[in-house]
């Protein structure tokens, strides 16, 4: 912190936002990386940390019109090249590793969009099919349409390429709308089969290991398993829903019976249940189906399934499903081992868990709560609620519960742990939407919740909660407390008080013995979206729609301050630095530190591209998470100390420097000097030792610049610049302009335009006035002569 033991400066320490929003999805082959597709962009997730990286040079194009949105894409095998067809109908080519990679780019001569892409294994020859009906085959060294492929009908649903073994020419399958599935010869381009069968469409192709057999399945409910040379139907196998996703797996989990044979042949398919079955293809059996208790585990029954991708190197199955989400299972067990959260769309409210803040409970527009480990940011996603998820809390006196309250007119308790999280209470007495929560803080023997009934009720909780066991909670007080929406609840320091806030444009507080109304405190022109007790004064602080927050006196339910700063409406506000300060967010999209002393905003900051509905502020108040309207989870860390250290480091750095400074130029050691002044930008030091060298040595200029580096030359250039505009310092400028000349004419020196605009006029003012000097010089001279007597 500062001097004054108050907070300064935050900054963004991580943004964790949306990586995936549907369509194609590929992983690497390490496991380390998944590339999705979202919001018509190629974004890169880091399994291992947590992160959204940008892929490549994507995020320079920021206005929608000029954006050319990805329609699909794919990942070589040796995992260095990345080709995406972009809605204008070019192609690009990637090297998304390399760090500043530049795209190769060639138009496609699909007469639409491309719907489907797949690279050869050595990544040389892409193959597209489009809208069009038509599968070309790419060169993609020089970027040449070696040929079209024809016979399909509709749009390419399907696309893949078998690399020939043993002699066997490469073959390309695709699938269209007439549901048959046809490979030609990737060389000469010749259709070589006709596979029908599916009376649905085609979801998805693959092959065994030895290349002997071709699999398929589709939305009429079938895996069939295919001779690959002779094109004829080996095995049916009805399956009873509509498959979207399918993938070869090596082997089966071990609980399954019976076991897999050494000539089996196993896929993972799954669909519109949201279960994964494993098929023992040559044997014709089930060999694996996910129970029940595994779908809720992974949260995600019911839930359709759009993708599965299988890691060798991890020995796990990613399953995507239809809202998003990737859960990541272990082949040999199928445990549930990470699950990743695509897209959460607005983020409604966050609640840091544990004791440690170890996790971080946030609720989205979406009827389950995400709980992340904010060491790696996994997700376990809470199911229970029927409808959206609209608010959080919790209680220092138990980091381990959290309360939730949702739209279906519900209030859930749930005790987290490392291992599980599990509803342990549920309160069901509200006859509208639930929309505020909250916690005592000295001890967790109650809860009280606000709803869009306009009531607040304070239920009782049990002492002791038992994971294994889910009880109805009571309802002890009921009071109709506001004449419109209630928007925030919150309990006092001491248990003693409750604050809400509604839309009727006041807060009120309300004791908590037996909810009877203390005061109502009135002054706000809009509604109130935030209420908050300060943690060492009875002081309340509430935050409105008229962007302004305001503190309230509760010895006297005065208004003692109003903090104005935010240009719209301010959506949460917190105490930090023992109620010292405040931190609050708005629909500006802005984080905005207060100092209550002065009333004044001490600082702005920047990230969000939207409406911040959600802050968080950590135990030790080290860090603050935000969340809003953009789907963006920013975490802030206070970087006040480290900033105070950085600069007093900087300012002793600064004083040594000045010192040694004043030590060369008393020994007109000039050359040092003269480096010495440009690193620490004293044009006038500068300048000095210019002048100095000049009357000393005029030619010794030259080799006084040319030992200059060239981020000292360029300032130099740029101090000359402003010393040719005044007169009395012009030749000192113009002797530097002509030393640096040669530098400036080999381009090793980038002159800018900027520059030579204020270069040029003063020098030909200065070549126009010294020209009239020396002509008044010679005519002085000439005069002279002829007034001496002769001799």
């Amino acid at each position: 912190m500062s001097l004054s033991g108050q907070k300064e400066i935050f900054q963004v320490e991580s943004v964790y936002g949306a990586f995936y929003s549907g369509g194609d999805i590929e992983w690497t082959s390490d496991g380390s990386k998944l590339l999705c597709l979202c919001d018509g962009k190629i974004k890169v997730f880091d399994v291992n940390t947590g992160k959204v990286l940008p892929f490549c040079n994507q995020e320079e194009a920021k206005d929608d019109e000029d954006e050319d949105i990805v329609l699909t894409f794919c990942l070589s095998k040796d995992n260095t090249t990345v080709v995406s067809a972009h809605k204008s109908g070019l192609f690009k080519c990637w090297k998304w590793q390399e760090e500043e990679p530049v795209p190769q780019m060639w138009k496609g001569l699909h007469r639409g969009p491309v719907a489907r892409t797949a690279l050869t294994g050595d990544g040389a020859v892409l193959v597209s099919g489009g809208s069009d009906s038509s599968v070309r085959v790419w060169d993609l060294h020089h970027h040449a349409c070696l040929r079209n492929l024809k016979g399909l009908q509709g749009v390419v649903s399907v696309l893949q390429v078998l690399e020939g073994k043993e002699g066997r020419r490469t073959l390309v399958f695709a699938a269209g709308d007439d549901t048959v599935i046809r490979s030609w010869d990737l060389v000469s381009g010749e259709l070589k089969r006709e596979y029908s069968g599916h009376f649905s469409k085609v979801t998805a192709l693959t092959f065994d290991e030895d290349h002997k057999h071709l699999i398929s399945c589709g939305r009429d409910k079938v895996v069939i398993l295919w001779d690959l040379e002779a094109g004829g139907q080996l095995r049916t196998i009805p399956t009873y829903e509509c498959l979207e996703a399918m993938v070869v797996v090596p082997t089966a989990p071990s609980t399954t019976a019976p076991r897999p044979q050494h000539d089996s042949i196993l896929v993972a398919v799954a669909g519109e249940k949201g279960i994964v079955t494993i098929w023992d293809l040559a044997h014709n059996c089930l060999v694996f189906q996910q129970s029940n208790s595994m779908v809720k585990a992974a949260e995600g029954g019911g839930v359709a399934v759009t993708g599965l991708l299988y890691c060798e190197h991890l020995k796990t199955l990613a399953v995507v499903s239809v809202d998003h989400n990737v859960i990541l299972h272990h082949a040999v067990t199928f445990a549930v081992t990470r699950q990743l959260v695509g897209f959460s769309d607005e983020i409604l409210d966050i609640v840091y868990l544990g004791e440690t803040d170890s996790r971080l409970a946030v609720a989205t527009n979406s009827c389950d709560i995400k709980v992340y480990k904010t060491s790696d940011m996994s997700c376990q996603l809470l199911q229970g609620h029927q409808d959206i998820v609209v608010t959080l809390a919790t209680s220092p006196a138990n980091r381990n519960i959290l309360v939730s309250g949702s739209k279906d007119k519900s209030v859930r308790v749930w005790l987290v742990t490392d291992k599980e999280a599990v509803c342990v209470c549920l309160a069901m007495r509200h006859t509208a939407a639930v929309s505020a929560v909250a916690l005592p803080i000295t001890k967790c023997n109650f809860l009280v919740s606000a709803a869009h009934d306009n009531t607040i009720k304070m239920w009782h909780l049990p002492t002791k909660l038992k994971p294994d066991k889910s009880e109805s909670l009571n309802v002890h007080l009921t009071t109709l407390a506001h004449e419109k929406d209630i928007n925030a609840i919150c309990v006092s320091p001491n248990d003693k008080f409750i604050a809400t806030g509604s839309l009727d444009k006041t807060a009120k507080v309300w004791s908590c013995e037996d909810l009877s109304l203390v005061g109502v405190l009135t002054g706000h022109r809009r509604g109130v979206w935030n209420v908050s007790f300060s943690p060492v004064d009875q002081v309340l602080l509430t935050s409105s729609s008229d962007c302004t927050l305001k503190l309230w006196a509760l010895s006297d339910l005065s208004c003692i301050k109003t903090l104005e700063g935010h240009e719209s409406s301010v959506m949460a506000g917190r105490f930090v630095t023992r109620g010292l300060q405040v931190v609050s967010v708005g629909a500006d999209g802005l984080l905005k530190l207060w100092s209550i002393k002065t009333s004044e905003c001490v600082k702005s900051f920047e990230h969000h591209d939207a409406k911040i509905w959600a802050l968080v502020v950590s135990s030790d108040e080290t860090r603050l998470v935000t969340g809003g309207a953009d789907s963006q989870l920013v975490v802030w860390r206070d970087v006040t100390e480290e900033s105070a250290a950085r600069a007093a480091a900087e300012r002793q750095e600064r004083a040594l420097q000045d010192q040694e400074l004043a030590n060369l130029l008393h020994d007109e050691d000039l050359l040092p000097a003269l480096r010495l002044a440009l690193t620490l930008e004293r044009p006038a030091t500068a300048l000095k030792i210019i002048e100095t060298v000049l009357k000393q040595d005029r030619d010794g200029l030259l080799d006084t610049v040319r030992q200059l580096r060239e981020d000292q030359k360029r300032t130099l250039l740029k101090l000359a610049t402003e010393w040719n505009s005044i007169s009395k310092h012009c030749y000192a400028a113009q002797m530097v302009i002509s030393c640096l000349m040669d530098d400036i004419s080999d381009g090793s020196l980038r002159l800018e335009k900027s520059s030579l605009e204020q270069i040029l006029p003063y020098t030909e003012r200065h070549f126009k006035r010294m020209t009239q000097l020396m002509q008044d010089l010679h005519l002085l001279q000439y005069t002279a002569a002829l007034m001496k007597p002769h001799s």
